[in-house]
């Protein structure tokens, strides 16, 4: 009987679709291990595939390459460690999100996922089948119990795999962020270690897929919650994870715990990682991005710098009549200050020209919200030409509080194929320029020091469409709609208790009005970063039409 195991738990960044790259990941992973003298390497949840595959799992030949891929694998990892690696498994006429065991050169066991989530950005329930409970799986003569994701959230698999034989509990993650979920994680698996009376190693991947982005932070829990492994936060990592066998079972040898950074490095980290994934898996080396001196182009282009890189980042001011030299000067400020390239394009000959030709239509009517949403398209349309022309991803600008209540131009300064700050509030944006400003770490690219003026995080914010502009002409202070969209979105609460909570009823009422009538503009968004449980796409999907108010 063994008395020592060691387990290499491999942190890493697949990318949905890409099998085979995938799988080389695993093949390096494997080799490593087998160096270090490891009896089994574990990977995370579906990482074959990539997560979060959504309907793309359900096409045949997809999942079918996958289990080539498995099958290729442990033909070419036969005389090492044994892997285990998720992936998904067809039996009969049902599809299982599925835990692969290779070993010997072949899939000697496969875990099948029984509770599939179906809440927030998750619809297992809709891709896959619900597999029965089940035993554990041996190596080298140790029993591992692997509850997949969910299924570590819920008493009855590891309670079932205890029952069974199972000595450790090795849990694959395909676990995406939000703000503060290390803690939410950490509780249900101290949960789970006191119910069962085994070692538990939680495995979570990294890296961004469209919204989401894995955040790691993988950890290993010996019974009565013992800490003794927490990997780093977004990076990839290897560990080994050294269990000996005592009177009282297996236990975990303690080993070094990675720092783990606040919810404001957490959530800036989180915006740098998606947009850098994103950008390089559908292979775009290159952004670009109006800049027009207010707070929010500002974060984002400091943002886009930190994840690609000064030289990837094209900031374009494109002013109108409107722009104060304030704007201007700050604009051309922080895009000095990050390095970027920087262009100026004025929009008032364009602006006269649309003007002109819309004036017979136009006639015996008053300028208003028309010609301010003309200056939006208008740059919108600049824009998308010189993202064509020079092959940059646009990115779009506008925080939470703006896209919760419409306060954008469709086809305008909505254009662009990713927006980092989508799922902070403009209360948020705030402070995370503020966060920047006096921080900096290795993994960003931008440079050091205060690189957003302050000019432009103290100024009133204005979106400068018309003379002496300012948001809160339109719309409630930003700590007022803040704090209620927060209550209504997030929180989901009703009118009466948000006007019991001391705010002004036909303020509350105005705020959820705007938030129903902008879902059409949400709908046609570009996708961005989530940071919380209620971002706008997967998280908080309501009907486009809709009728029903509050009437609380």
């Amino acid at each position: 009987m063994a008395d020592q195991f060691r387990l290499m738990i491999a942190q890493l960044n697949p990318t949905v679709g890409d099998l085979s790259a995938n799988a080389a990941k695993a093949k390096e992973a494997w080799r490593k291990a087998k160096e270090a003298g490891a009896d089994m390497l574990a990977l995370p949840e579906m990482f074959i595939t990539g997560y979060n595959t959504q309907d793309l799992i359900m096409k045949p030949a997809f999942w079918q390459d996958a289990l080539q891929q498995i099958e290729q694998l442990a033909a070419d990892c036969a005389d090492g460690p044994t892997i285990g690696i998720g992936g998904p498994w067809f039996e009969g006429v049902e599809l299982f999100n599925a835990y692969h065991i290779l070993s010997a050169g072949k899939v000697v066991h496969r875990a099948l996922k029984h509770h599939l989530p179906n809440e927030t950005v998750f619809d297992e329930v809709r891709l896959y089948e619900s597999a029965p409970l089940a035993g554990p799986y041996n190596v080298g003569g140790v029993r591992i119990g692997s509850p997949i994701c969910e299924d570590s959230w819920h008493e009855d698999v590891a309670e079932t795999l205890a029952e069974t034989g199972a000595e450790i509990l090795v849990v694959p993650n395909g676990s995406p962020y939000y703000r503060n979920k290390l803690e939410t994680r950490l509780n249900h698996m101290v949960s789970r270690v006191l119910e069962t009376g085994l070692p538990l190693v939680y495995l979570n991947m990294v890296g961004g897929q469209d919204d989401q982005v894995f955040d790691g932070a993988s950890f290993v829990l010996n019974p009565g919650g013992e800490l003794t492994h927490l990997l780093p936060a977004f990076d990839e990592d290897l560990a080994l994870v050294d269990f000996e066998r005592t009177v009282d079972g297996w236990r975990a040898r303690p080993a070094t715990k990675a720092d783990q950074p606040d919810a404001w490095e957490q959530d800036y980290r989180c915006m740098v990682e998606s947009l850098r994934d994103y950008c390089g898996k559908t292979g775009f080396g290159k952004v670009i991005l109006g800049l027009s001196g207010g707070i929010d182009s500002a974060i984002v282009a400091t943002i886009a710098t930190d994840a690609l890189g000064a030289e990837n980042v094209r900031c374009v001011m494109l002013p109108s009549e409107y722009t104060s030299q304030g704007s201007l000067d700050d604009a051309k400020e922080i895009a000095e200050n990050l390095g970027c390239t920087y262009d100026f394009v004025p929009i008032a000959q364009s602006r006269a020209a649309v003007t002109e030709t819309l004036a017979p239509l136009f006639a015996g009517r008053e300028a208003d919200v028309t010609e301010e949403n003309i200056q939006s398209r208008l740059r919108g349309l600049l824009l998308m030409a010189m993202s064509n022309k020079f092959g940059s991803m646009l990115l779009t600008t506008g925080n939470k509080s703006e896209v919760a209540v419409g306060y954008a131009t469709i086809y305008g300064d909505m254009n662009g194929g990713y927006n980092p700050i989508k799922d902070l509030y403009k209360t948020r944006v705030f402070e995370t320029c503020r966060w920047r400003n006096t921080n900096h770490r290795d993994w960003m690219k931008g440079p050091k020091g205060a690189v957003i003026p302050e000019s432009i995080i103290d100024k009133p914010p204005s979106a400068e469409l018309r003379e002496d502009q300012k948001d809160e002409d339109s719309l409630p202070p930003y700590e007022v709609l803040d704090a209620i969209l927060t209550r209504l979105i997030d929180e989901e609460e009703s009118v009466a208790e948000i006007v019991d909570a001391g705010y002004d009823r036909a303020v509350v009422k105005k705020v959820e009005h705007l938030i129903y009538i902008s879902e059409y503009k949400r709908f046609q968004s570009a996708p961005g970063t989530r940071l919380t449980k209620r971002s706008f796409w997967l998280d908080r999907r309501y009907p486009i039409v809709n009728r029903w108010r509050d009437p609380s």
